[in-house]
């Protein structure tokens, strides 16, 4: 008799259970370790990041949020999909139940770290790109670059930006960001 691979599909609420010293994404009921602390640099281009779109959105509907911060993405069909980006913008607050964004948030921005660069390019940007995720950034730091990915007709189209620009939030009206200040 041949060994069969048992492959367990977990949930939110398995999710929820799990031990808090390891924090996990699901992803069509995968788990998926996240890697460790991330570097000084990393925590230092999200933090501009979120300085610029966190005072942009003073007064406006929109909120920016910090990882870790759960977004469950198919909570109406499996509930098995559940990522914590690095920095996300919801304009939609029903969307907010007060411990997770449930659905596609507006914006979602990712920093890429060496354990994560290529998670964040392929399996995350199909995710992003098939639940509706309006604008999607991947910013690369030691490069200086991020590329800016708007969701047209179901598929992401791709611009990329370098620390000289000025990068314009698509979803956010009026939103400039001077990239000169976030690599500086």
């Amino acid at each position: 008799m041949d060994a069969q691979r048992i492959e367990t599909h977990y949930t939110y609420a398995d999710y929820c259970a799990w031990d808090d010293e390891t924090r996990y994404e699901l992803i069509d009921g995968v788990p998926y370790a996240m890697s460790p602390a991330p570097t000084q640099a990393h925590q230092t281009i999200i933090g501009r990041i979120f300085n610029e779109i966190f005072n942009f959105l003073k007064g406006k509907p929109c909120q920016i949020f910090l990882a870790p911060f759960d977004v469950r993405l198919n909570a109406e069909a499996g509930d098995d999909t559940v990522v914590q980006p690095d920095l996300l913008v919801v304009c939609d607050k029903t969307k907010l139940d007060g411990k997770a964004c449930v659905g596609a948030p507006d914006m979602v921005i990712e920093v890429l770290s060496q354990s994560t660069a290529r998670h964040d390019r392929l399996v995350k940007f199909r995710l992003y790109e098939k639940v509706g995720v309006r604008e999607y950034w991947i910013v690369d730091h030691e490069n200086s670059i991020v590329e800016v990915h708007i969701l047209e007709n179901g598929h992401y189209n791709k611009q990329a930006f370098g620390e000289s620009d000025d990068l314009h939030v698509h979803i956010l009206e009026g939103c400039t960001i001077n990239l000169a200040d976030i690599f500086g």
